[in-house]
């Protein structure tokens, strides 16, 4: 254990992925355990979050599971009592959940739109309702939300997906506004950026889908779910004591950098 978050308590939502692989919540819980936090994993059924408390227990880190569904205010306040009655207090909350959904304005289906909006955007909202006053009590806090560069850049594509840009753009003003809200107690709010990383989430678009994404990265390389981790480390620990507001994009400079058209 490097130590970077002894003494810390964390929430992870959508800790576990759906499939095989390692997913951007599974990898900040596990990095968060290694740098000595107590992690609570989130998921709406518990079987697969676990399994990842049993992993993590093996390396000698600490996780209990909540399983829940946090679109719900129930839930999510549960949650979050959960945490205090298990550890004792709330330190990090890192808003993880997120599903996509095809269509563009004139084809996405209503249901499909409420859905993507409720799972990643709401759900973020529910969760730090109910996690500020808990990291108040504790003297402070970091909250992490987890965008995608579909909410930052505009990108094309044979279906659409205006509601998950939607979302995720979503994401950064709410990262703001509680950044500014929260900003005299000691309550930081950051957002992560997430590029064209490889996970379980996206392992069915196939191979040939997957050299595109990388050769659209300036870097010519592809992310993984632990570059997302390591970012959510240095946001959730001490490191970062002085940094609030920001939308921080791990993406191999896709955001960034463009090509010169000579």
């Amino acid at each position: 254990m490097a130590g970077r978050l002894a003494g810390k308590v964390a929430v992870v939502t959508g800790a576990a992925p759906r499939g095989e692989g390692v997913g951007n919540g599974m990898a900040t819980a596990i990095a968060f355990a290694r740098e000595g936090a107590k992690v609570v994993l989130v998921n709406r059924e518990a079987a697969r979050a676990e399994k990842l408390a049993a992993d993590i227990a093996k390396e000698g880190g600490e996780a209990a599971v909540f399983a829940g569904d946090v679109t719900k205010a129930d839930a999510a306040e549960a949650m979050a009592a959960f945490a205090v009655k298990r550890y004792g207090r709330l330190d990090i909350l890192h808003n993880n959940v997120g599903v996509g959904g095809p269509g563009n304005p004139e084809t996405v289906e209503l249901e499909t739109w409420n859905r993507v909006l409720e799972t990643n955007l709401t759900s973020s909202m529910i969760c730090a309702k109910y996690c500020i006053p808990k990291m108040r009590e504790g003297g402070g806090g970091s909250i992490i939300n987890i965008s995608s560069i579909a909410g930052a850049l505009g990108l094309s594509g044979s279906t659409g997906a205006v509601a998950y840009a939607t979302a995720k753009a979503g994401l950064h003003g709410m990262t703001l506004s509680i950044a500014a809200d929260y900003a005299t107690q000691n309550i930081r709010c950051n957002c992560i950026i997430v590029g064209s990383v490889h996970t379980p989430m996206v392992a069915h678009l196939g191979d040939e889908a997957r050299q595109r994404r990388r050769q659209m990265v300036p870097m010519q390389t592809e992310g993984t779910a632990w570059d997302i981790a390591n970012g959510a480390v240095y946001l959730a620990s001490e490191e970062s004591r002085w940094v609030t507001g920001i939308l921080l994009p791990i993406d191999g400079g896709l955001c960034a950098i463009r090509q010169w058209p000579r």
